[in-house]
């Protein structure tokens, strides 16, 4: 089984390449943007031609979500195109596409956890990029795994939490937002369930006489991140907190921190149907942040 996973220099990318002597049974070809520029056609016909994957893991994205209101085409490039261009070259070779999109697809309004069925509505480039990413791999075909994921972070690549460990070696005292709530996701818990999520829906393939899923239903958009909720701010006290640091750390609400983008109030996400359809078992936030900062 041959997945081939793009962006594979960013922190998801890192945290898939973390795992993958885990998972003998699968030929993982990780490929960086340099490697593959999803925004070319042409080069994905060509990378896919050469390793014939059974499955894509799409970890390209643009996310820099301020820069995106200034550099709107090339965060559509990447985030749209990219995402058509793969679904096409998928539908093309008959591989199953896994692609990650964001909690930012919503407006924030809602007072209760967001489900696939509730309807988005991004308030930025970013968060309407990746959205229409999503309507551009449905359009293209049927056997792709959308999965809405946020706050992440990990060991890997820019993060909050890599931030706030730099800013509090370089100041006494910082202020945080409070007033925004979601979840924190470990990348490498998102990793390990993707993977999980290809190995559930191989044996699903390989029951079939025909090779074609006969478990075609389990495919379209799921929900993941860790489990519980909080602020930014409580996020930073925690990261400092298991990392025995000593900071005046002040909660301070959005008015006090404007930024080009808006960033949605409530995106917490429900988990429901993904443990329910693999039979997941998700940690939450602070015991996976705690399992990153005090490894076994």
């Amino acid at each position: 089984m041959v997945v081939l996973v793009t962006g594979a220099n960013g922190q998801l990318g890192q945290s898939l390449q973390f795992i993958a002597d885990n998972y003998p049974q699968i030929d993982f070809v990780f490929c960086s943007s340099s490697e593959l520029d999803i925004t070319n056609l042409d080069t994905c016909k060509a990378v896919f031609s050469k390793y014939k994957p059974n499955y894509c893991i799409n970890t390209a994205a643009y996310t820099a979500v301020d820069k995106a209101e200034s550099e709107t085409e090339k965060a559509i490039a990447i985030n749209v195109t990219g995402a058509k261009n793969l679904a096409l070259v998928c539908k093309e070779q008959d591989s199953v596409l896994l692609h990650v999109s964001t909690d930012f697809v919503f407006d924030g309004n809602k007072k209760a956890s967001y489900t696939e069925d509730d309807v988005p509505n991004p308030t930025g480039v970013y968060g309407q990029t990746k959205l229409d990413g999503e309507k551009a791999i449905q359009e293209a075909f049927e056997n792709y795994f959308i999965i809405r994921t946020s706050w992440v972070y990990s060991q890997f690549g820019n993060n909050f939490m890599k931030t706030m460990l730099r800013l509090a070696s370089e100041r006494d005292s910082l202020s945080v937002v409070n007033d925004q709530i979601g979840t924190p996701t470990n990348a490498v818990d998102l990793a390990e369930v993707l993977v999980s999520m290809v190995c559930h829906t191989e044996r699903s393939r390989s029951a079939s006489s025909n090779l074609q899923p006969p478990t075609s239903n389990l495919f379209g958009i799921y929900n993941f991140s860790n489990e519980g909720q909080c602020s930014w701010y409580d996020f930073a006290k925690k990261i400092f907190e298991f990392n025995g640091i000593k900071i005046d750390l002040k909660p301070i609400p959005t008015t006090s921190f404007p930024t080009p983008a808006k960033r949605p109030a409530y995106s917490v996400l429900d988990k429901s149907k993904i443990k329910n359809v693999f039979g997941i078992d998700i940690k939450n936030w602070e015991e996976s942040l705690k399992t990153l900062i005090f490894p076994s």
